[in-house]
Parts: C-alpha cells; structure tokens; sequence
C-alpha cells in the first residue's frame, strides 16, 4: 500500500474546472488562490495529485515552491522555474517535451520547440518580457500553460516579487482575451498564511485583485480510514481506534495529518482503551497549538490581547475594530486610554503573525478557527466560575 493518500477524484474535478471551465467557473482564468493552513496536506496534493491530472488533461505545467528556499528572492526562483522548463522544452527528449507530445492533440514534431529570443534575456531591455516569452510558449505548445506557486504570499515580501506579479497578471491579460489563442495561462497561488494569500485577492492595489480566492479542501474520513487500514498491517486490531472515533479526533485537530500521526504514536505508546483515550489526547494537542498561537498574542503587548479579544468573541467577520467605541473598549481592558491612531500598527502586526486576516475593507476575523474555538472554551470557563 502506498504511503501517499491520493485523492485523484478531487484533482481531475479542478483540473476540469480550471481547463474546460463552464460559465460559472470561467473567473478561474483570471487566477486562483487557494489557502490553508500549513501542514494540511496542500503541496502533497499538489505534487501528486492536481499536477499529474492537469499534465493527463494535456496542460503544460510549471511548479515552483517558494518555501524550498526562504533566503532566496521569490522572484529569482519563479523566473528559475520558467527558465528551466522553457530549456527542457527546447530539448528533443526531455521529460516534459515528452509528456506534452503523448498527451497533446497537437504533432509537436521530433525536435524540441524554437524560440524567437534567447531564455537569458527575458525580461532584459533586448529581450521579450515575460508575457511575451509565455504568449510564445502557449502558442507552439498549443495548450493551456499553467503556472503553480506555492506559498505564494513570500512573492509580496520585496519589490521584485511584486513586479513578478505584476508581471504574471501582463501575461494573463496579453494571452487569454486572445479571440483565437490557442491556449489560456492559468495562474494557481497557495499558501498557509491565510490572511496574505487572502489580501492578493481582496486588495484592490494587488496584481491579482479580483480573482478567485478558496479555502484549500480538507482532508476529511476517507484519509482517517487510509491511515487506519496501513496501521492495521502491522498493529493488532484492538490497539486501534474504530474509524468514527478516529475521524472525530482527526477533526478535533483541524484535520492536520502531522498532528493525527502524533496522536496515534501516543495514543500506541500509552495503551488502554483506544476509543477512550484518543479524543483525550487530540484534545490535549489541540489545545497545545493554540496556546502557541495565543502566547504570540501576548507577546505582541495588551492592546494586541484587546483587539484579538474583540475579533474572537464575534460570530462571523469583526467590524468596527477601528472605531471610537472600540478605542474605547480597549481602553477599560488596558487600563490606559486608547487612542484610534495606536489600533492600525496593532492590527498589522496581527496580521503579519498569521493570527488575524483581513476579509474586506475594515472587516476581519481571526485566521484559524481553533484557535478562536479554544479562545471561546477558555472564556467559557472563566465566566462560569
């Protein structure tokens, strides 16, 4: 049994939606953003899943992971990315000229393709820039071009990551209004940090302003039920929890793989009563990452403490946290008076630890539900006493 969980299913449903979209999915064109938070299984799908079902449906795809080097200018890595994939497409017999010749409609001919510049120049003042490099890319392969950044919140953190863009949004907008392209790009950004990837869509002075923005689907039962059948071929029957209890405990910890590993390792190495024991355990891990979560609240000072307060204890999207009025709650939870000037850099700084997300103008929630979850439990049993 393979150590991988799969979920092709999903995978050709996206690729399908994203390269035969009907009337309600042809926004997809204009770039999809999918988030999560991290060790959620995303970059697995993709490498093993969306990947190879958009390559079966014949797209060219390009992937580059902006967390495979977090010193290095994100920019610099996606234009490697292209570079390296534009190079192996002018080579006869290269794994990805071969691919796109088995699965395309199109007699891509022996040789590999023929460009009219030179790939070191692209982007340089004698040389085409990069919508024009893509635009010829999609034009000899005569198919959908898709290009894949994961973490691509990192891409916002210089000037030139921002121009790349900028860039990208260029080569959007030159190709796919195209009356007879032969070939659309599609753009496809995921990160963990879900108030980032969310402002790349929601801020009107974002390149991708306006396109698709989703929540990275969860892995729900069908991987508990994986990861149960591949414990049962080396741990005896009994030790194991029942599918129902595993799955709820799977849940219980925001259906993170690593974490429901680690349950499982305890849950083995204590012994007793599985279906007992192991939602105390999720539990208890579950409580653990949002104290994580809410010691970096602390960390960042009272007023930081009042502002998330008042986003967690919201049903649904906060508002008015700038206000007056809240100037003046904050104020009774400080001990010192507010002022409405002091709330933005607080805001930003939730914002930029993950805690916080922005999900409209003046409108926030707070960035993992758990966390708000174990926040409300603990207020709960505060008040009760």
């Amino acid at each position: 049994m393979s150590s991988i969980f799969q979920r092709p299913e999903l995978a050709e449903s996206m690729a399908n939606q994203l390269l035969n979209p009907g009337v309600l999915d042809e926004g997809l064109r204009s770039g999809l953003f999918l988030s999560g938070l991290r060790r959620t299984g995303k970059t697995t799908f993709l490498r093993n899943d969306l990947i190879p079902a958009l390559e079966a449906a014949g797209a060219l795809v390009i992937y580059v992971d902006l967390w495979s080097d977090t010193l290095a200018n994100p920019a610099t890595l996606v234009h490697n990315a292209i570079h390296k994939t534009l190079k192996e497409l002018q080579t006869p017999g290269s794994s990805i000229l071969e691919t796109l010749k088995r699965v395309s409609n199109v007699d891509l001919g022996a040789a590999g393709f023929k460009f009219g510049f030179k790939l070191d120049s692209i982007g340089n003042a004698d040389g085409p820039t990069l919508a024009q490099a893509l635009a010829e890319v999609v034009d000899q392969a005569k198919t959908d071009l898709v290009l894949i950044i994961d973490e691509v919140q990192h891409a916002i953190s210089s000037d030139d990551g921002n121009q790349l863009l900028l860039a990208l949004k260029a080569a959007r907008d030159a190709i796919n209004p195209r009356p007879n392209t032969p070939g659309y790009f599609l753009f496809i950004g995921t990160g963990s940090h879900r108030a980032q990837v969310s402002e790349l869509t929601a801020k009107r002075n974002q390149a991708f302003s306006g396109a698709t923005s989703a929540a990275y689907p969860l892995l729900k039962g069908d991987y508990v039920e994986f990861l149960l059948n591949r414990l049962a071929m080396t741990v005896k029957k009994e030790k194991l929890p029942s599918l129902e209890a595993a799955v709820e405990a799977f849940n219980t910890l925001g259906n993170r793989p690593e974490e429901m590993l680690k349950a499982l390792r305890q849950l083995l190495q204590q012994g007793g009563d599985p279906d007992l024991f192991l939602p105390v355990i999720a539990s208890t891990l579950r409580s653990a990452a949002a104290s994580i979560e809410l010691e970096k609240v602390e960390q960042l000072g009272s007023l930081a403490q009042a502002i998330f307060n008042k986003i967690a204890a919201t049903e649904g999207d906060a508002r008015g946290i700038f206000s007056t009025d809240a100037a003046a709650e904050y104020s009774k939870t400080v001990g010192r008076e507010v002022r409405v000037e002091e709330i933005q850099p607080v805001v930003i700084a939730l914002v930029a630890e993950n805690i916080i997300m922005r999900r409209g103008h003046g409108i926030y929630a707070i960035t993992d539900q758990f966390v708000q979850e174990i926040w409300l439990e603990e207020r709960a049993l505060i008040e009760g006493r």
